[in-house]
């Protein structure tokens, strides 16, 4: 028997108890806005994830990379990240009371927790920002050799072994123990150097003629393998082609391969623009609440909306802290 549908009652379409998707127009297209984000992150987290996986050998390791600290002296791998971390988890946790609040329309509280939220956001973007600098600018800079081909080169435990090497291979310097040394001390001498490169520039020739008038010293891919070329064989590298490299750009990355860097700062910034964006939402949403715009409304959903979209944001960080730094 045909059942007929009065079409002047729409609320009586639906009769099957507790009505799907009871939420309002706003809320589910934000819904559809994050999936649709959700695989743009996939995609780049796993080409990120195909590209490592091919140069394995000397892809740089991230500890190696993130080590610096603000006022701290020496090597902190990963410190920094690992902070920057905490503060926009903790930004979800200030966002979820705001809503909270929003729930029971207390203005003030939401008021406190969306400032709250908003001052965890312009923090993480600063500390990137930093991270981005101390990038750049470079560490202890290293040397590009342009060679294919294949040489011998050992572990630090001693052992021997054949290793192809790709054009554009980055060495690291360091010395027959083990120390990983700056340019600056291979240039100036191991005990009068710096630590660090920042404001220094050295040319190709300067640090190729110091590196082979100090046999003391051997090369050092980036990876996990660490993998060492002494000294006469890495001098003999240098006789092909070789490039002082200081810093990273798009280009020249002295960390190691050049994709490295150019995901880097994709991701990592595709990612910051996500939440420079929600810092700005934050803060007209924010700025709303403050002149009870919401209150006369009657309820506080556009809280819950930006909510969504910061928890995303945090979610995302999540996981490329995770596939970029510790993995």
């Amino acid at each position: 028997m045909a059942t007929t549908v009065d079409m002047e009652q729409p609320e009586k379409v639906w009769g099957g108890g507790n009505k799907p998707f009871a939420i309002s127009y706003g809320k589910i297209m934000m819904w559809f806005f994050i999936v649709s984000d959700a695989l743009s992150f996939s995609g780049f987290l796993t080409a990120y994830g195909f590209m490592r996986y091919k140069n394995m050998l000397t892809w740089p390791v991230a500890e190696d990379v993130f080590t610096h600290f603000p006022f701290v002296e020496g090597d902190q791998p990963l410190l920094y990240v690992a902070l920057m971390t905490f503060i926009l988890i903790m930004s979800s946790v200030t966002m979820v009371l705001a809503v909270h609040h929003g729930h029971h329309n207390n203005k003030n509280k939401v008021i406190l927790w969306m400032a709250l939220t908003i001052v965890g956001g312009a923090i993480f973007l600063g500390s990137q920002a930093w991270e981005w600098y101390h990038f750049i600018v470079g560490d202890r800079g290293a040397i590009e050799i342009n060679q294919p081909g294949m040489v011998t080169a050992r572990t630090q435990e001693g052992e021997m072994k054949d290793i192809r090497l790709g054009n554009n291979v980055i060495m690291h310097v360091v010395t027959t123990d083990g120390e990983k040394l700056s340019l600056s001390q291979v240039v100036h001498g191991m005990e009068n150097g710096h630590a660090s490169n920042h404001g220094e520039e050295f040319s190709t020739d300067e640090v190729v003629k110091a590196f082979k008038g100090n046999s003391s010293l051997e090369l050092v891919m980036p990876g996990k393998e660490k993998l060492v070329i002494p000294h006469a064989a890495a001098a003999n590298l240098m006789d092909v082609k070789a490039l002082a490299v200081q810093g990273a750009n798009m280009t020249r990355n002295e960390y190691g391969k050049k994709q490295f860097a150019n995901f880097f700062f994709f991701i990592t910034g595709f990612h910051g623009f996500h939440v420079f964006s929600g810092v700005v939402l934050n803060f007209i949403v924010f700025y709303n609440v403050f002149l009870g715009t919401y209150e006369r409304r009657g309820h506080y959903e556009m809280v819950e909306k930006v909510g969504l979209y910061w928890h995303f944001v945090d979610l995302v960080w999540v996981f490329v802290f995770t596939f970029f730094y510790l993995v």
